[in-house]
């Protein structure tokens, strides 16, 4: 017990020195921020935009295909940080987990669809009744889906829903193996300019369009000053991103090996922008959270406000 605690004060103050270090004139060592990422996330933005350079600490990346495995990730404390849907950070607080977002961002929800294959005879979210869906569990896509099939009156056992990784999911719908993919940018981009899927239901109206950088209580407390640089760095990237919107397509193209016009349409598509954790982060956060209750994914009511540490806000 004792060498427990005492190997973990050591690595806080290792790594409050090893931060610090630059500032005060030494190298012998540097801090390492644990990454997660998903795909054409953080670390393609940051590379595009040159955020990348000169930072005064290192940066180990693991991309997961989706926000579920990085939950899971930052519950078992394999990662510090990384972006995180509204729905699977919901999920994070009912397993228990000590993770919180410091970091929001708002964009347009309609990459967040219900793809079915191009000569599918489906026409609208009534036409799911008694047929299969594949998504991740806990995800975005698993979300639109419940919410476009109460959109319409329909229970969420009136469809068959699959919990399939997206890799597999394109594939199953492409054979013919499910009816539609409930999915997220940039694979609705993928599968759209691809010619293998459309849009059946897209998220407007359905999902708010909220993800976050959410960090362990670890690392918000060991690597707090880290995290607040990485976060304004990511806002900055942001903004350069939608004043160079060609320039950004072709090289976030070419950073997560994606056609060009696919990059392009789902960069452009999102229209994400950075903003504080207010209030009405908060209550559409408690709608979701609510409406998983009310959906039986939870069981106990739960209170979101545990779920956002508000001091990285711009004016906190």
């Amino acid at each position: 017990m004792q060498r427990r605690h005492f190997h973990r004060l050591m690595t806080a103050s290792a790594a409050a020195a090893s931060f610090l270090s630059p500032v005060l004139g030494h190298t012998q060592s540097r801090t390492l921020l644990r990454a997660g990422d998903q795909k054409g996330g953080l670390q393609a933005l940051l590379e595009a935009a040159g955020e990348l350079k000169n930072l005064p600490y290192d940066i180990k990346w693991t991309e997961f295909p989706a926000a579920a495995p990085l939950a899971e990730a930052l519950n078992a404390d394999a990662v510090d940080f990384g972006p995180i849907g509204d729905a699977p950070l919901l999920f994070t607080l009912a397993a228990g987990s000590r993770v919180k977002a410091f970091a929001v961002n708002r964009s347009d929800a309609y990459g967040t669809a219900i793809l079915v294959a191009p000569n599918s005879p489906l026409k609208d979210a009534k036409d799911l009744k008694g047929r299969s869906i594949a998504t991740n569990r806990g995800s975005i896509g698993h979300f639109v889906s419940l919410k476009a099939l109460e959109s319409v009156g329909l229970k969420a056992d009136d469809a068959q829903i699959r919990f399939i990784p997206p890799a597999d999911a394109k594939l199953a719908l492409t054979q013919g193996s499910v009816d539609a993919w409930a999915t997220w940018e940039p694979y609705t981009a993928l599968a759209e300019t691809g010619g293998h899927a459309r849009v059946l239901v897209n998220g407007r109206g359905l999902w708010s369009g909220l993800s976050f950088l959410a960090a362990t209580d670890s690392a918000l407390r060991d690597k707090r000053a880290i995290l607040q640089d990485f976060k304004q760095r990511v806002v900055r990237a942001q903004v350069w991103s939608y004043q160079r919107p060609a320039e950004f397509g072709a090289t976030l193209a070419r950073i997560i090996g994606i056609p060009a016009d696919a990059a392009r349409l789902q960069f452009e598509r999102r229209a994400t922008r950075w903003q504080d954790i207010d209030s009405q982060v908060i209550a559409d956060q408690q709608r979701t959270a609510d409406f998983y209750l009310a959906a039986g994914l939870v069981r106990q009511r739960l209170d979101v406000r545990n779920t956002f540490d508000t001091s990285f806000n711009a004016r906190a």
